[in-house]
């Protein structure tokens, strides 16, 4: 299995919330999903200038699934429509090979 840490500044929780479920469909094409899904109020050291209020985690089956799920036209056009519009800066913070 394949994961992405990553922060966002989330500037539009609605529009970030209509992302999430349009994408959704998607994702579990691919058999990614999300493990932990976390709000921060508080970032009290980072290795980035860009602000993060919103930090989860996603995972596929390896790499190379994960790299074709962001380049699936239809995740695409999810994205520009929805992410873009409510996301304002975009860290990932790791990526890894998660063994359970």
């Amino acid at each position: 299995m394949y994961e992405y840490l990553v922060g966002l500044e989330v500037t539009d929780d609605e529009v970030y919330g209509q992302y999430r479920t349009a994408m959704k469909p998607i994702l579990d094409r691919y058999q990614g999903g999300f493990g932990f899904d976390f709000i921060v109020s508080k970032v009290l050291k980072s290795e980035t200038n860009e602000p993060i209020n919103r930090v989860f985690t996603i995972y596929f089956p390896s790499k190379e699934i994960a790299d074709d799920f962001f380049i699936d036209p239809e995740y695409v056009k999810v994205k520009a429509c929805y992410f873009d519009a409510s996301v304002a800066h975009t860290t990932i913070i790791s990526g890894y090979e998660k063994h359970n």
